[in-house]
């Protein structure tokens, strides 16, 4: 019996692309239907995770998606929900119904299934290139590039952020892995006491080179859109989230104290993870829902430097809610997202008894 994880046999990898795309490729399955498609690869699943990364679902709906409309129709919106646990050990089928084919906007709705059961769904809407008018015929205006540091050029004594060097190479070993590229997390106004006033801010851009044009680049930047997200709400909380108690850090093996280590310092809670102890720990944190916005699809190019912001308008009831704006590195804003997810967290009575994370 053929025990494969994806549906049709995996090719091998497209050394002409850039990995993020190797990674999104989907296959459109003729023979099952009319615009039905599956994952040409098997997705990632995070260590300790429920379920497969939801950025490569949300980015494959959009791969499937983009296939059938015109080539001068790029997505302007995109609205999911997550529904179940994906599994990273069975094939996953991509449903796209054409819901509306107008002259300026397309609708799309695609649903990820796995067994016959929807794991995920969204709705996604296109816009002809050019159908608003002329530029500078429309209101607008934009978001600046957040500001950062110091610098006597500036009145503010302050100057736009700058991405790292093109060379960068300053990722921890641990930390390299996956399509993405990324500098650590800075926290911004972390010692105060509201949460909300805080916000996140991390550089990253795709590893390699992006060759399939604009949905290449577009499919990209949903996938990376659900990177450490909802964790906002953990971050700017200081929750625990590793599954041991902060107190058992000084007994760990030598490697795994390391590991943790690491991992606390780049994102942006500091370099000694005893500082911790006694705050309250993770018991389930889980994405809901996630909204995209794409401002500007002609400009990203999610194989350059980006920059994402993120912060909390509001937590409670077991949920959170994070927004996010995309920066490319000449300070376009090119995005805006909008995520809730499920925050519990661990009865103390659990915690004494050691039991294990749900993550």
């Amino acid at each position: 019996m053929d025990d494969r994880t994806t549906l049709l046999r995996p090719p091998p990898p497209d050394p002409s692309k850039a990995p993020i795309e190797n990674v999104l490729e989907v296959t459109e399955l003729a023979v099952l239907g009319p615009d039905i498609f599956t994952n040409a690869r098997k997705p990632w699943h995070p260590p300790g995770a429920r379920g497969i990364y939801g950025g490569a679902v949300i980015a494959m709906c959009l791969a499937a998606g983009q296939r059938t409309v015109p080539d001068d129709f790029n997505v302007h919106s995109l609205h999911a929900y997550f529904l179940l646990a994906g599994s990273g050990q069975l094939p996953i089928l991509f449903h796209v119904e054409r819901v509306r084919d107008g002259r300026s906007f397309a609708t799309r709705t695609v649903q990820a299934r796995q067994k016959g059961r929807c794991i995920f769904t969204t709705t996604i809407s296109f816009v002809r290139e050019g159908s608003s008018g002329k530029p500078g015929s429309q209101a607008s205006h934009s978001s600046p590039m957040p500001r950062g540091g110091g610098g006597d050029d500036d009145d503010d004594g302050q100057q736009p952020l700058r991405p790292p060097p093109d060379d960068f190479d300053g990722e921890p070993e641990l930390i390299k892995q996956g399509p993405f590229q990324s500098d650590r997390i800075e926290i911004v106004n972390r010692d105060s006491a509201h949460a909300h006033e805080k916000k996140t801010r991390q550089w990253f851009r795709a590893r390699g080179r992006i060759a399939g044009g604009p949905p290449a680049h577009l499919a990209a930047l949903a996938y990376v859109s659900d990177s450490y997200f909802i964790g906002t709400v953990s971050r700017i909380h200081r929750l625990w989230r590793f599954p041991f108690n902060a107190k058992e850090y000084d007994d760990l093996p030598a490697d795994v104290k390391t590991k943790v280590r690491t991992l606390h310092e780049w994102e942006g809670l500091g370099s000694d993870p005893r500082d911790m102890v006694g705050q309250p720990v993770v018991g389930m944190m889980v994405s809901l829902d996630h909204s995209i916005y794409f401002h500007e699809p002609g400009k990203v190019r999610a194989d350059e430097w980006m920059l994402n912001e993120m912060e909390s308008p509001w937590a409670g009831d077991g949920r959170g809610v994070v927004t996010q704006k995309i920066f490319s590195k000449d300070g376009t804003l090119i995005a805006t997202c909008v995520q809730e997810g499920i925050i519990r967290l661990k009865e103390e009575a659990k915690l004494e008894e050691g039991k294990g994370s749900k993550l």
